[in-house]
């Protein structure tokens, strides 16, 4: 059995341009053809936290959203959603808090697929290098926490510029560290902050970076996949 899953800080939809355009983050996403799809920043910041990607455009094009959100017009807890591909079951789903200063937080879904149960979390990290890591401790200690173990996948904006040390260390050996490429800026990308990580059950088929004429301009991270199997 095999998934495609990605991540992308999708800016709250608005692009180098200075423009807020859903629809060209959802073309983006239909070029990407994940199956499972970690967003950061998809709910406005202030207020009633309004979804950047409105729910039934999301819905029209396949997407179920995983429910995570507190706030009735966010998809998202704290800017990070889960989109899955209809034709996939969702099991279970929850926000989750983590330490910081600033409002941050990651998501978890588990999803039915290819007659497996797979445990998938979405996160954006601090720019806070210690508190990074504590984050990724508390999401790990979360997971342990959950009483069913199954093949699983942390994905997001880690904001970690090392490509090897500070809170990727965290993982030590007892997961896969994946390393798409460079995502950020997007016009011009240097680093690695955008992340995806497998349970060692993970054989990874192939990743990247998804560079195409839209998604240099629709936010200032470019999208990374990975095609995974089991």
């Amino acid at each position: 059995m095999e998934l495609t899953f990605a991540s992308y800080n999708i800016r709250k939809a608005v692009g180098l341009d200075r423009r807020r355009d859903p629809e060209r983050i959802l073309a983006i996403l239909n070029e990407l053809g994940a199956d499972v799809v970690a967003l950061q920043e998809a709910d406005r910041r202030f207020g009633q936290r309004l979804t950047a990607l409105p729910r039934q455009m999301l819905e029209d094009h396949h997407w179920q959203i995983a429910p995570v959100a507190l706030r009735p017009l966010s998809i998202g807890w704290h800017g990070n959603a889960l989109l899955v591909r209809r034709g996939i079951d969702i099991l279970d789903a929850e926000p989750l808090d983590l330490p910081t200063v600033e409002p941050r937080g990651a998501v978890r879904v588990d999803l039915a697929a290819g007659g497996k149960r797979v445990r998938v979390v979405g996160m954006h990290l601090d720019l806070s290098g210690l508190r990074r890591r504590h984050q990724v401790q508390t999401v790990l200690g979360r997971l342990g926490q959950c009483e069913d173990a199954c093949p699983t996948v942390l994905m997001g904006d880690f904001n970690e510029w090392s490509t090897r040390g500070g809170c990727l260390r965290v993982f030590a050996d007892d997961w896969r560290v994946l390393a798409p490429g460079r995502s950020f800026p997007s016009r011009q990308p240097v680093a690695q902050l955008d992340r995806i990580v497998a349970s060692p059950d993970w054989h990874c088929r192939e990743q990247g970076v998804h560079h195409s004429a839209l998604s240099a301009r629709a936010s200032d991270h470019l999208p990374v996949w990975a095609r995974l199997g089991l």
